[in-house]
């Protein structure tokens, strides 16, 4: 190699991204991203929060491709999304991120077997190797004796944790949840965020937009979006949940109040 230097890269790299609504009427404007810039590493844990409007919604559709940025770059292993033309950008998708939503979003008329299996159908695998895969991922999120269940036989928490089955599957380089524990009482939440950590232990990459500080409290790392930048950021390092969740509160507590951290 020489002299030549290894340059390394993050796994998903965000860069000054901004976002830009225009409105039909007076064609106001609406920034609702400024100027959002950090990256994130192979195996982090990272949860997004702030208030209602401070532009963490519009960020995870940027981030999963349903939105384009109006300005700055999204880097994802290596891939611009914005050079990802529109015909591929399904197959981009499934091929690189994994998604849990508050709602579950899972098919009634599907067994939980076929549901899990859906983004594999989608890539055109074969059964057997769909079902070897499947068992491994079912055992790990502790719904193996709910595969031949519709979702309207199971409670919430275990909705939730058949969509997590559906996201992880597929082996995404990118794990995104929106407020995954938005939907789910104490226990089905606690059960949940269990399985995140457990993810995140073999490897997996989360990014996770929340409201709740609980949740945000089991990541490795917490940003803080304000007004469509990031305000603030907390590393967990050696603190154990309690201590994180107490650093979390505090921080929303400044930004409510409008003051600096």
């Amino acid at each position: 190699m020489g002299s030549e230097r290894m340059i390394t890269m993050s796994m998903l790299e965000v860069t000054n991204v901004k976002k830009t609504y225009t409105s039909r009427i007076g064609a106001a404007k609406v920034e609702a991203l400024k100027k959002v810039t950090f990256t994130a590493e192979k195996g982090e844990y990272i949860a997004v929060m702030g208030e209602s409007g401070s532009g963490k919604t519009t960020l995870l559709n940027i981030l999963a491709a349903l939105d384009k940025p109006t300005g700055g770059t999204v880097m994802l292993d290596g891939t611009e999304l914005s050079n990802v033309k529109e015909k591929e950008t399904a197959k981009f998708r499934r091929d690189n991120l994994g998604f849990v939503f508050q709602e579950f979003n899972l098919l009634d008329t599907f067994t939980v077997r076929d549901n899990i299996l859906l983004p594999l159908v989608l890539m055109g695998m074969n059964y057997p190797e769909m079902e070897k895969k499947l068992m491994p991922v079912a055992e790990k999120l502790g719904i193996a004796q709910l595969l031949d269940k519709y979702p309207y036989e199971i409670s919430g928490g275990q909705k939730q944790r058949a969509a997590a089955a559906r996201a992880i599957i597929t082996e995404p380089k990118l794990l995104l949840a929106d407020e995954p524990t938005g939907a789910l009482d104490s226990k089905a939440s606690d059960e949940l965020l269990s399985v995140f950590s457990k993810l995140n232990a073999d490897g997996q990459t989360i990014l996770m937009v929340t409201h709740s500080v609980k949740a945000a409290s089991h990541a490795n790392r917490v940003l803080f979006i304000k007004d469509g930048e990031v305000f603030h950021q907390i590393y967990r390092g050696g603190c154990g949940n309690e201590e994180l969740y107490k650093k979390i509160s505090d921080t929303l507590t400044l930004i409510a109040a409008g003051g600096a951290v």
